[in-house]
């Protein structure tokens, strides 16, 4: 059957998944973020590469935690319980669309159904595979973001994928060499909670995720526990403009925004939680990353972080406290080189 063919004969939603190859921006995220904590992952990637990045990270996190929304329209905010129904429904309503566009399409309209009943037994592969994936509660959504460079990734509520244990299982792929190293991708930063960038919000999520840490048998530490924090403010400049000092909540995240003030508040949360506790740059044992989320479509002086508690092989202090890259230094170096003497 030649191509032409085989496209006449596909329905009007396996048309669509056949010509888009990534996941649609979730525009309900934003808001669902602002009042909830939801878990996922934070891509660095290069500048103006962010559609090459998303595609070559895909394939990396469905490996480990299943797959990716093709109708992201549907709000993270989302129960487990009611998540299938809501999608099945949104793609029907999608498809009405197409059918009513388009003369040609009557009988699958029909298929459609008027009630929103579920898809047609037939239906794509990769339409099954996203409900049966909806179901377990490992979906993730794309989150427009209004910085290059940044790629974010969020799973819906009360979801239980331990992002660390995700990122330590890719990390360790790509020095065994059992996974293809990215082109696009450098860092994957796993995001255990997010909140508002509020003192109080801060300080009880650092809490909770300090102590889930020290209580976990599988790490091990000594006395006293190192621990050191990591604050990154991108997309900050573009931030601070829109940021009016009229309420009490929003002068509270701009005293945020100095990064001294929000280490003094990690610390504080750390050190509550952890009496026996130090600072240590060098060779921390724990690691408290903060990471300012600029997401879109978000009311103005509203911003949120993304926060995670790490262990010591999952981060790098030099130049900076950071997730360990994807690839390392010399790698990079070496594929440069490589690239130059092909030229």
């Amino acid at each position: 059957m030649s191509e032409e063919e085989r496209e006449e004969g596909m329905k009007p939603w396996e048309q669509h998944s056949a010509v888009i190859s990534i996941p649609r921006f979730d525009y309900n995220a934003p808001s669902s973020l602002l009042d909830h904590s939801h878990s996922g992952f934070l891509v660095t990637c290069t500048i103006k590469r962010e559609k090459s990045a998303t595609k070559e990270a895909m394939p990396i996190l469905e490996k480990y935690v299943g797959s990716f929304s093709s109708c992201s329209s549907e709000s993270l905010e989302s129960s487990d319980a009611n998540a299938t129904t809501k999608r099945r429904k949104i793609c029907t309503e999608e498809i009405d669309e197409e059918c009513v566009n388009s003369a040609e399409n009557k009988t699958a309209s029909n298929n459609c159904g008027e009630d929103g009943g579920e898809l047609s037994k037939d239906a794509g592969v990769s339409s099954a595979n996203t409900d049966a994936i909806v179901e377990n509660g490992h979906v993730l959504s794309l989150v427009k973001l209004t910085r290059s460079g940044l790629l974010l990734f969020a799973f819906p509520r009360n979801n239980s994928v331990d992002t660390v244990d995700v990122v330590s299982q890719i990390i360790r792929s790509l020095e065994s060499g059992s996974v293809k190293p990215p082109l696009w991708c450098h860092r994957i930063f796993p995001i255990q909670a997010t909140c508002r960038l509020d003192e109080k919000e801060l300080h009880e999520v650092v809490t909770k995720l300090v102590v889930r840490f020290v209580n976990n048998e599988q790490n091990k530490f000594a006395q006293p526990i190192k621990f050191a924090v990591g604050y990154n403010r991108r997309g900050i400049e573009e931030t601070e403009m829109k940021i009016p000092k009229s309420t009490p909540r929003d002068c509270n995240s701009h005293a945020l925004l100095d990064r001294k003030k929000c280490f003094s508040v990690v610390a504080a949360a750390v050190k509550g939680a952890v009496s026996d506790s130090v600072v240590d740059l060098r060779s921390p044992e724990l690691s408290v990353l903060v990471e300012l989320l600029p997401l879109s479509r978000v009311p103005n002086g509203s911003m949120v972080v993304a926060v995670s508690v790490l262990p010591q092989n999952l981060i790098t202090t030099k130049p900076r406290l950071c997730i360990k890259a994807l690839l390392s230094d010399t790698k990079v170096g070496n594929r440069k080189r490589s690239k130059r003497q092909k030229g």
